[in-house]
């Protein structure tokens, strides 16, 4: 990206078009050429927050696929909550890899997008051909429902908690689309009211053009596709009792930064457990959850070195 074109215009100068998988559509921007990396993003974020990856990714000799998953901007949202599993997810992303006519690509997840990336690694390993995890780190199987561990040990004030309820979280977020947008760090604990209080400001990452994309994509789509993944938190481990136990043996990367509040309650502790073949596990000193924004450089740094790493 010439620096004297800002982010926004950047992005939109790639255009992007929809792709059918799996009975639905992905709205895609591809950029570049060379081995495919697909980029998998959060709640609540798009496509777009990848803006910073995909011209670095490119300039080193990739090609990048980058897809607002289902729920989000403009691919399709099913209404049903049960459509937002793991591994519906995941069948998205293999039809994404059978369009664009390729066997495999390296795929790089952030927050929710980590945990589908993780996920596809165990159940598509032939389709992955290696993975990178932002903010959430892969953990084992847990023996019991992940809510009722979550209930038992935040209580229903954990952020994931009533996020269950779309009484309760939709009007939280819909409150003002701007606020819930612009808040860089959110209380994961304190329940509803602790997001109502919280005094909104626009990170000093995220410039108002950039901001505007996602108020102007979630003041239309809403919020309910995004929240729906929190909804089947129990139904994906419901469906997973043949990967318990497997390990990701493809090469890895996981990166987060030191003041992510993920770490407080999902600690990658147990990665090595998980990924046998880790290249890099990095803490980025004095980063925050949504750091591929707010720390491009570190992280297209540490990208290109995983890619680099993998053989040709």
């Amino acid at each position: 990206m010439n620096d004297t074109v800002d982010a926004v215009t950047a992005w939109a100068g790639l255009g992007a078009r929809q792709i059918s998988t799996n009975g639905i559509e992905l709205r895609v921007v591809e950029h570049g050429t060379g081995q495919l990396v697909v980029l998998c993003h959060g709640f609540p974020e798009l496509g777009f927050s990848w803006r910073h990856q995909v011209f670095a990714l490119a300039a080193a000799g990739y090609r990048t696929l980058t897809p607002d998953l289902r729920g989000y901007g403009g691919s399709s949202r099913p209404d049903a909550p049960t459509a937002y599993d793991l591994r519906t997810i995941g069948a998205d992303l293999v039809g994404l890899l059978d369009a664009a006519g390729v066997d495999d690509a390296v795929f790089v997840g952030h927050d929710w997008g980590a945990n589908v990336v993780w996920h596809l690694a165990l159940q598509h390993p032939e389709r992955v051909r290696a993975v990178a995890g932002l903010s959430v780190p892969p953990a084992p199987r847990p023996p019991h429902p992940p809510m009722q561990v979550l209930r038992s040990r935040f209580g229903e004030d954990f952020y994931m908690c009533w996020f269950q309820d779309p009484a309760v979280a939709e009007p939280v977020f819909e409150r003002s689309v701007r606020a819930s947008l612009s808040l860089d760090g959110w209380p994961v604990t304190g329940g509803p009211q602790a997001w109502l209080s919280m005094a909104s400001r626009r990170p000093p990452w995220l410039t108002d053009r950039e901001l505007d994309v996602f108020v102007k994509t979630f003041e239309t789509t809403g919020f309910t596709g995004g929240l729906n993944y929190y909804r089947n938190i129990d139904r994906n481990w419901a469906q997973s009792g043949e990967l318990a136990g497997l390990t990701i043996d493809q090469p890895s990367l996981f990166l987060t930064g030191s003041q992510d509040p993920v770490r407080s309650f999902m600690p990658a502790t147990r990665i090595s457990d998980m990924l046998t073949d880790l290249r890099a596990n990095i803490v980025v000193d004095g980063a925050g959850h949504w750091i591929q924004q707010e720390r491009p450089s570190e992280v297209n740094h540490a990208l290109t070195g995983f890619l680099g790493s993998l053989p040709a």
